[in-house]
C-alpha cells in the first residue's frame, strides 16, 4: 500500500515517527507534516500567506502550515502517485468525544477522505495536561492500527467514513481488545486563565478541557479507561436530519 501520512505535532514528533517506522514494514510512506505543533488547528486552511514546504528526511516534508493544508497540498499536487490511504497520527495524547471538534489529528484525516481517500487518525490516549506515569507506548498504537489498516484492506469501509481510532497508553499484551464506540462528550471547558507578560500586559491561555459528561459504556472515554482500543465511524455530513420535518414547521411561521 501507498500511504500519506500527517500528523498535528509536528514532522519530529516521536508518535509519527513511530507510526512511519511501523507503516514502511507495510508499503510505502509519504510525510507531510506541520513543521511545528499545531495541536487545536481542526480543519482550518491557511489562506492568508504563501506556504513553504522543505524535505527533512527521504519522502519527508515539513510544511509551515496546518495539518489540513499538509494533506490538501499533498493530495492536489505534490504527491506524484495518489496514495491508497491517509493516516494521522500518533497524536500525542486521546482525541474523545468533544475532542474530535478541535483536533489537527482527526482533520488531517478528514482531509484526505474530503479529497476521496479512505482516512484514519490515531491517538495514544493519555492526559496531556497531567504527568504521565511510565513511559508512552506508541508501539502499542502503531500495532493497533496496523491491524486496522490490514482489515481496511481486505474489507474495506464507505470512503465517506473516517474512523478515530483512540490506544490505551498500555503495552501490547494489555490490550483488552477493539471496541466499536460512539462518541462520549465532556462538561463545559474550564474558565480561562489570566497572566501577565514580563512588561505586565494582560495575557490569556485557553482553559483546559472540562471533564467527563458522558463516558458510560459504548462510549470512547469507558473503552479506553478498560484499555481497549476505541474505534469511532465518523462522517463530515453534520445535518440533523431528525429535526428537518420540525424545522419546516418552524420556517412556515416566520
Amino acid at each position: 500500500m501507498n500511504f500519506l501520512l500527517s500528523n498535528d505535532d509536528g514532522v519530529n514528533a516521536e508518535g509519527l515517527q513511530t507510526l512511519r517506522r511501523a507503516l514502511r514494514e507495510t508499503g510505502a510512506v509519504t510525510v507531510y507534516a506541520p513543521d511545528r505543533d499545531r495541536s487545536g488547528a481542526s480543519n482550518s486552511l491557511t489562506l492568508d500567506r504563501p506556504l513553504r514546504i522543505w524535505p527533512v528526511d527521504e519522502g519527508v516534508f515539513a510544511v509551515n502550515g496546518t495539518p489540513t493544508d499538509c494533506v490538501h497540498l499533498a493530495l492536489t499536487g505534490l504527491m506524484k502517485d495518489k496514495p491508497d490511504m491517509v493516516v494521522s497520527g500518533i497524536n500525542h495524547a486521546a482525541n474523545l468525544g468533544d475532542d474530535v471538534l478541535y483536533s489537527g489529528t482527526v482533520a488531517a484525516a478528514i482531509e484526505g477522505r474530503f479529497l476521496g481517500l479512505p482516512a484514519v487518525a490515531i491517538s495514544l490516549a493519555y492526559k496531556h495536561d497531567q504527568p504521565v506515569a511510565g513511559p508512552l507506548h506508541f508501539e502499542t498504537a502503531a500495532f493497533a492500527v496496523k491491524k486496522i489498516i490490514q482489515r481496511l484492506h481486505s474489507d474495506p469501509l464507505p470512503q465517506d467514513t473516517i474512523l478515530n481510532v483512540n490506544v490505551p497508553n498500555v503495552v501490547i499484551d494489555a490490550l483488552q481488545g477493539f471496541e466499536v464506540t460512539r462518541l462520549g462528550y465532556r462538561h463545559m471547558a474550564e474558565n480561562v486563565v489570566r497572566d501577565k507578560d514580563p512588561r505586565g500586559n494582560d495575557i490569556y491561555w485557553i482553559g483546559p478541557a472540562g471533564p467527563e459528561a458522558d463516558a458510560g459504556p459504548g462510549t470512547d472515554f469507558y473503552a479506553v479507561k478498560h484499555h481497549r482500543v476505541s474505534i469511532t465511524p465518523l462522517q463530515t455530513d453534520m445535518t440533523r436530519y431528525g429535526m428537518m420535518d420540525a424545522l419546516m414547521g418552524w420556517v412556515a411561521s416566520l
